[in-house]
This record gives structure tokens, C-alpha cells and sequence, in this order.
């Protein structure tokens, strides 16, 4: 018997299939033509590469020479033609960067993105970083700006030839940039002085709320800011005089050999290490993986902070007999990489009287001219932060008319008027008062009633140098260059091909009539002014030091005896101190060493809190099992900050909880209420925290002793107790829950605990694609306190090593790539490099760059 269904059956059915199968065809079309939509609106941004673009504003051709990993060679007859193209080149890579960039500076972002940055928009116009940037350009040389003009008019030349083949981002946000200026450029270079020296007027303000509740003992124990571990440049140290640096329970050979990724093994000349994780980091809550700690905005805001490291040996230390020059400027990650890999050179046809030889090579900032950490045919350079004091708070006094008290009586206060324009939102206006010393930042501080103005070195102008900076030959002009540096403040070291090896440190530092801007001051008298600047011939600087070796890690620079003040808030010397015990380790070095050197996640600090936790543990009446299965994790530990490595984590945690225990009963519990002003045991942020809690471990004062606890080693075994609980706890808040510990605590691994995280901000939103438009989340070995300073959203945004022997075989690699252009084959090239602990050469001999050609386009005069 047949089981087929009646013929009228299946001819009601058809006409249904039919719709279904048309249906699902034209959504299948729609969907391909949408991704090939999509797929040629990313690639048309694409740059050109080969061949001829005539563009207006050049008196000759200029030839632009491309990498394998699409670095820039530009060579030009005139230096003006030389910085056009200079302009053009990074806007067909980082056009949408720059605009970016710019607009954050001004305080104008919410005009493309809306009201989500109206905030972040409002703090920038109170700060005025345009008007800053307006004031520099009015003072700015003749030459300069020339130069700077040159830069403008090359990125407008291809901003617009190319307004229908924008970049994703200006298409997804729906804006086109409006033409660059040479203001746009300053305010590129203002908004970098605001990442890196300013931030002394907040803490300024908490040290003043720490002192009135604590009083001057224990205010002075928290903001400690020195070390016996300092190393000042040219302070010449054998290893050997200091207390060891692993200064815990065990004893520590100095003379054994010092290897940078933490064991005794011998620095092999090539070897770069392996990477040890390279997997991309599961999702939170998998099995095996603990959430973030209640602690994390401790850890994250803290315990990570960003560091740079610089270095520089002489030829007594090296293979060749000449020096090595070693920098990584750790910063804030973005998507794309926040420096242009480029090498700028006049044609070597030109004569040299025009155009005084230029020929220098390494990173630039894209948005201004020049090159800002480099090397020219004779000499090279690398920066650190060096953290100077350069803000002060001024309370001012106010009466009902708006005046503001002065010596010389009541005077009328500025005001200007802000718009911020608003995308979909009506425009937010606003006024910004300002007085003798700098704009009032009262509502910027949370809780904060005074009125505050801000005195800060911006406002003074940032000091344009580069281009002499580029162009100097020996140490004497080199030091004339940053002679006139204004900010941020750096530590520059030197190298030369004739040997020498020299640091200087740079930007200007105010000398103040009375303080040092530790702590809020009147603005009603002239107690307080700034009197001047420190001299640059009496900033630290040593040249051709005897012991061969330089370097900083944003440590304290200030020698013993120093008349001035330039910090108040030295990093602290773990770094540095690592760094110097690596390189006067007897070694001959190679540029592989270096980057072994700068990729080393041994920790000093972090070894010295494992082995007070286990020395407690272990003399602990009544540690659990859990606290005991800690310690015995703790004590096999090498001091490596290693991804796949529990020790970290568990000490690390532990460490932040030991500073709740430490700072709670003396500074408050934390709240999760509207009162962010208020004054917590979170609230401490310094530099030298770090350095505080060892001088409380090592020398274990009563005063610091909480109630509850009969002695530290039982404050260090409840630390360790919290952390290895498995309870689950909610505080007020559901949102804040007590993070729990794996059950197997060699689980808890560093790197899926605290990865890197690099993702496109506006990109990142897409669907489907999304996920690949920048690195992600990664698990990452090392931390603020190793050579490699790492944290979930900063690191080195670069690491170079320039080889005074031989320029061909230095050393150089960004983070992601040179290319912000989704599809370019160099958007993400060098990520691999980065993560994984490898690098680049960079070529720079004409025969060297031939070699490495991969594309050659040439400028010509329309």
C-alpha cells in the first residue's frame, strides 16, 4: 500500500516551498550584497602605493619608498615639499586618527559621536588646551612655521582628492573632517602633555584630605618619595653594595648571572624569548577562571600603572664597541597604534647649505611634523616620562561680585563662553571662569566646593623643537634643542657613532616662591607664585658617564643634594633597578639582548610581598588549607609575572587586600553612593605606594599595625585568607561581588585574570566584523613593576633599540601596525611581533632601504 500523499496534497505544498526557496534567495543576495557592499566601501580608503599622484602645493617630485610592513622612506628636494608630503603620507593612513585626536583635544568630540562625550568635551574646554594650542601658534618661529604650514597643506591635499574614499569611521559616524591647521597640530602635541603631566593637581587634593584626617607621621609614610633602590642617572652602584633587591627570606646571590626573564641563565646575544601564551583569552566566568577581584579598582588604577624605560651602554658593553640605545614609551593602547613608523630625508643631490643634510628615521605622531623619537645619520634618542610637578591648585577667594582676591586687592575674573555642539542634541553652553593663575576647575573635582584654578605648565606653551632636534649632530646641539622644550617633561638619552652616550632631562619645571605642589595653596597672595623656571644647564644631565650605562624608568633623577624640586611624585625604582642590574651584569651585549631586556617579567617587588606572605603562612597558628595550598604555590614561585602562572595572581590579590586591611581603618571604608568626593581607603594613588608597603613589611611600625590583628603575621595570613575564600559575598551593591577563587588555585592564572585588551572604538561595534577590527583580549605576561609593563589597556606603544655600529641592523616595531585602514595588509601586521616578543628591523642606508622596497609612489607638482 502506498504511503505517498494524495497528488492535491503536494500541489497545495508547492506554491509554498516556492515562497519559502524565492524568500530565502533574496535574502541570500541581499546578504552578499550587503558584505560586498560593506567590503568595497572598507577597501576604497585603501592608500595608493605605486605609481604618480599629482598634487598641488609641491615645487618637485617627491618619492615615497615603502616597507614590507608599509613604512614610509619620503625623500625630497626641499625640506617644505619634504613635510607636505610628510602630511600626506600619515593622513592616507591615519586620517581618521588625527581627527580623532584633535577633536579630543578641544573638547569636541560630542559633535560627531553625541552626548555619551559631552562630559569628557566640557572637561577639555574648561582646561582650554585649544586656547593653549591658539597661544602657542601665535609665538610659533617663522621657520616653524613654514614647516608646520607645509604639514597642513599636505594633509589637506589628500583630504581633499579622496572626500568620496573616507575611511569606515568618518562613513559609520557620518562627518567629514573639516580642513587641518597648524593649530590642529599643537593641539595633537597638547592633548600628549595632558596624558603625561597632568595629574599632580588631583593628588595634590587627596594628600590634602589625608593629611587633615591622619596627620604629618602617617601622611609622610604614604607619600614616601624616595628609595634606597633609586637609581639616579649616572650613579655609579656595584650591585654588590646594595641589600639584595629580592629582599625577603631567602638569601640572594648578587654575583650570579642575571638573566631578564628572571632565572640565573647567561643573556644569549640573538635570542628573543618565547612567547608563552598566545591563545585569545576565553570569556570571563569559564571554567577555572576567577572573575575580577573587588579589589580590581585598586589593581587596575594602581598596581597598573603605565611606565616607560630607556636606556643607553656605551661601547665597553657591547659586541660591536658601539653603543646601544634601548626605549619603550609604554602608554595607553588605542586602535590604531598611537605612533607612524617614518624616515624623512632631503635628496642627496640637494646642497647641504639649503637644506643642512636632514636624514632621520623612527616614530612620528601622527598629526605633527617631524620625527619624535629617532635617529639621524650621526646621532639617536628615546624618552620616559619624567613625572614632574608642574600643576598647582590655587584656592581662590571670591566675593558676591564675582571678584577674586589678589595682593593688590579685588579683581575681575575672565569669562569666556563654550558651546559644545551635540550630534541629534540641542548645543551645551556654558561659562568658564578664569583667573590670574590658570581656569577654575571646582566642578572637575568630585565633592569639591572652593574654587580652584588651575596654574599648570601648558599654559606657558609646549616648545617646539623637533625639527632641531632632527637636524643635531653631537651632544652640544642636541642639548641646545631641547633647551627650549616646554613640556611633557622627558628623559632623553643619547647615543652618538662616535661612542658617547648622554642623558638629559628636559622641560620646564617651575621654582616656586614657597611649596612644591604636594598640596593646595592660597591664591589670594603671592606666597606661592611661581618665580621662574629651573635652569636647563641645572636639570640632571651626565654625559659620557664612566660606568657606560644610563638609564630611567621614571624613577626618581634628582641626586641626593638636588636644590630644586622637580617631582613629588617619583615612579618607583623597581624598574630601574632591575634594568641596571641586567646591564651591569658584565655581558656584551647585542640588540637581541636588549629586547630580551625589555621584554623580562621578573618582579622584585612582587617576589619580596610573595615571601613575607609564605614566611607568615607558615608560622601561622591556624592557616587554613587553602592559605597553606597558597603558600606552598607562593614558595616554589620564581618572581616571573608569566601568563600561565598562578603565583602572580594569588600574590597579587593578596597584596591588594593586605593594603585594604592596611588603609581602611586609617582612611575609611569605600562607598558605592553619589559622595565620589568622599575620602576612602581608595583614594590613595601615589607613585611610590608600592615603596610604602614595603617600608610597613620590612620595618613593621605599630602605627600601621589595624586593630584586631596581635602582629603583621597575622594581618599577611588574613590577606591571603580573603583572597583564597570561596564564599560568595555581596556588599550593598549587587554589582559588587566578591570575586570567588577557583578550586584549584594553580588555575587561577595570570594572564586570563589581567589580559591586554585592544579594541577598535568605533570599529568594534560592528556586527559580524567587529571582533576582528583590533587584537582583543589576550592573556599577557608581566606588570607595572617589570621591565615589561604591561596592564589591561596600556604597554609599549613601541620598543626600539637603535645599533650605533650599524643604523641598518637597529631595531623597531608598534604595536598593531602602520595602517589605520581596516583592510590595508598592515593593520594588524606587527601585532604578532608585539605579542609575541619578536621585532623588526629597520632599514635605513639607501641600499637597505632598496632591499626592502615593496612599493614606490611618487608626488609631482600639479
Amino acid at each position: 500500500m502506498s504511503v505517498a500523499p494524495p497528488l492535491p496534497q503536494i500541489r497545495q505544498r508547492k506554491p509554498a516551498l516556492r515562497i519559502l526557496y524565492y524568500a530565502v534567495c533574496v535574502l541570500l543576495v541581499a546578504l552578499i550584497a550587503a558584505v560586498w557592499w560593506l567590503y568595497s566601501i572598507a577597501r576604497s580608503p585603501l592608500p595608493q602605493l605605486d605609481g604618480s599622484i599629482a598634487v598641488p602645493g609641491i615645487s618637485s617630485k617627491v618619492r615615497v619608498v615603502r616597507d614590507e610592513r608599509g613604512v614610509p622612506t619620503i625623500e625630497a628636494a626641499t625640506l617644505e615639499d619634504l613635510f607636505f608630503a610628510q602630511g600626506y603620507v600619515t593622513a592616507q593612513d591615519r586620517l581618521w586618527q588625527m581627527d580623532i585626536m584633535r577633536r579630543a583635544a578641544a573638547g569636541e568630540l560630542s559633535e560627531v559621536i553625541g552626548e555619551d562625550t559631552v562630559k569628557m568635551d566640557r572637561e577639555q574646554r574648561i582646561l582650554g588646551l585649544r586656547r593653549a594650542a591658539e597661544a602657542a601658534e601665535k609665538n610659533i618661529s617663522a621657520r616653524d612655521r613654514v614647516y608646520f604650514g607645509a604639514y597642513a597643506r599636505g594633509v589637506n591635499a589628500f583630504l581633499e582628492s579622496h572626500r568620496d574614499r573616507l575611511s569606515l569611521e568618518f562613513r559609520l559616524l557620518k562627518y567629514t573632517p573639516r580642513p587641518w591647521k597648524v593649530t590642529d597640530s599643537l593641539l595633537v602635541g597638547a592633548r600628549m602633555v595632558q596624558d603625561l603631566n597632568h595629574y599632580s593637581y588631583e593628588r595634590a587634593l587627596t594628600r590634602e584630605k589625608v593629611l587633615a584626617k591622619l596627620g604629618p607621621q602617617l601622611t609622610a609614610d604614604l607619600y614616601v618619595n624616595s628609595s634606597w633602590r633609586d637609581r639616579t642617572p649616572g650613579d655609579v652602584r656595584r650591585i654588590e653594595e646594595q641589600p639584595a633587591a629580592n629582599s625577603g627570606d631567602e638569601d640572594d646571590d648578587d654575583d650570579e648571572e642575571v638573566d631578564p626573564e628572571g632565572g640565573n641563565g647567561r643573556l644569549i646575544s640573538g635570542r628573543v624569548p618565547d612567547v608563552l601564551v598566545e591563545s585569545r583569552a576565553s570569556s570571563p566566568g569559564q571554567a577555572d577562571e576567577a572573575p575580577i577581584a573587588p579589589l580590581a579598582e585598586l589593581e587596575e588604577s594602581d598596581v597598573f600603572r603605565p611606565g616607560s624605560n630607556n636606556w643607553v651602554v656605551s661601547g665597553q658593553h657591547t659586541v660591536s664597541g658601539k653603543p646601544l640605545l634601548s626605549n619603550d614609551m609604554h602608554l595607553d593602547h588605542q586602535m590604531p597604534n598611537l605612533w607612524f613608523e617614518a624616515h624623512l630625508k632631503i635628496s642627496s643631490g640637494t646642497s647641504a647649505m639649503t637644506t643642512g643634510n636632514f636624514d632621520v628615521a623612527g616614530v612620528t605622531l601622527p598629526g605633527i611634523p617631524f620625527v619624535i623619537v629617532g635617529h639621524n645619520q650621526r646621532i639617536g634618542w628615546g624618552f620616559t616620562n619624567v613625572g614632574p610637578t608642574v600643576e598647582d591648585d590655587y584656592i581662590e577667594e571670591f566675593n558676591a561680585q564675582g571678584q577674586y582676591k589678589t595682593p593688590a586687592g579685588w579683581r575681575d575674573a575672565q569669562h569666556r563662553q563654550e558651546t559644545i555642539h551635540v550630534k541629534g542634541k540641542p548645543d551645551v553652553t556654558f561659562d568658564v571662569v578664569t583667573t590670574r593663575h590658570g581656569p577654575i576647575i571646582t566642578e572637575l573635582i568630585p565633592g569639591e566646593t572652593r574654587k580652584i584654578a588651575l596654574r599648570w605648565t601648558l599654559q606657558d606653551g609646549e616648545g617646539l623643537v623637533f625639527f632641531d632636534v632632527d637636524s643635531a649632530q653631537n651632544w652640544d646641539e642636541f642639548r641646545k634643542a631641547f633647551s627650549a622644550f616646554g613640556a611633557p617633561g622627558q628623559n632623553v638619552m643619547y647615543g652618538d657613532v662616535d661612542g658617547h652616550i648622554g642623558y638629559q632631562s628636559t622641560g620646564r619645571v617651575p621654582i616656586r616662591a614657597t611649596s612644591d605642589g604636594s598640596l593646595p595653596v592660597s591664591g589670594s597672595d603671592d606666597a606661592h607664585e611661581w618665580k621662574g623656571w629651573i635652569p636647563f644647564d641645572q636639570m640632571p644631565h651626565v654625559y659620557d658617564p664612566p660606568g657606560g650605562i644610563l638609564a630611567t624608568a621614571n624613577g626618581r633623577i634628582a641626586p641626593d643634594g638636588y636644590k630644586y624640586s622637580i617631582s613629588t611624585d617619583w615612579d618607583a625604582p623597581w624598574r630601574t633597578d632591575r634594568i641596571y642590574r641586567v646591564l651591569e651584569s658584565g655581558k656584551k651585549f647585542a640588540p637581541a639582548d636588549m629586547l630580551a631586556l625589555q621584554m623580562d617579567v621578573s618582579s622584585t617587588y612582587d617576589r619580596l610581598c610573595a615571601d613575607k606572605f609564605v614566611y607568615a603562612i607558615d608560622h601561622a597558628v591556624s592557616a587554613s588549607e587553602r592559605a597553606k595550598r597558597a603558600a606552598d604555590i607562593l614558595r616554589d614561585w620564581d618572581g616571573r609575572m608569566s601568563a600561565d602562572s598562578a603565583a602572580p595572581t594569588i600574590e597579587t590579590k593578596a597584596r591588594g587586600e593586605l593594603a585594604r586591611l592596611l588603609l581602611e581603618p586609617k582612611l575609611g571604608a569605600a562607598t558605592n553612593g553619589p559622595n565620589r568626593g568622599a575620602l576612602s581607603w581608595k583614594s590613595y594613588r601615589w607613585g611610590m605606594s608600592s615603596v610604602w608597603l614595603e617600608n610597613v613589611l620590612t620595618k613593621q611600625p605599630a602605627r600601621w599595625l589595624p586593630p584586631g590583628y596581635s602582629d603583621y603575621g597575622s594581618l599577611l595570613t588574613a590577606a591571603v585568607e580573603n583572597v583564597v575564600k570561596q564564599a560568595r559575598l555581596v556588599v550593598d551593591d549587587p554589582s559588587n561581588v566578591v570575586s570567588l577563587a577557583p578550586s584549584d588555585l594553580s588555575q587561577w592564572k595570570w594572564g586570563k585574570n589581567y589580559p591586554v585588551e585592544i579594541d577598535h572604538p568605533v570599529l568594534n561595534q560592528l556586527p559580524l566584523i567587529g571582533r576582528f577590527t583590533g587584537p582583543g583580549s589576550h592573556p599577557l605576561s608581566g606588570s607595572t613593576y617589570t621591565v615589561k609593563a604591561v596592564g589591561r589597556g596600556f604597554g609599549p606603544s613601541e620598543r626600539l633599540t637603535w645599533n650605533f655600529a650599524n643604523f641598518d641592523e637597529s631595531m623597531l616595531n608598534v604595536v598593531t601596525g602602520e595602517s589605520g585602514i581596516f583592510l590595508s595588509p598592515h593593520y594588524m601586521d606587527q601585532w604578532a611581533a608585539w605579542y609575541g616578543g619578536s621585532t623588526f628591523g629597520f632599514p635605513f642606508s639607501q641600499a637597505a632601504i632598496e632591499q626592502h622596497r615593496a612599493h614606490e609612489m611618487t608626488l609631482e607638482p600639479r
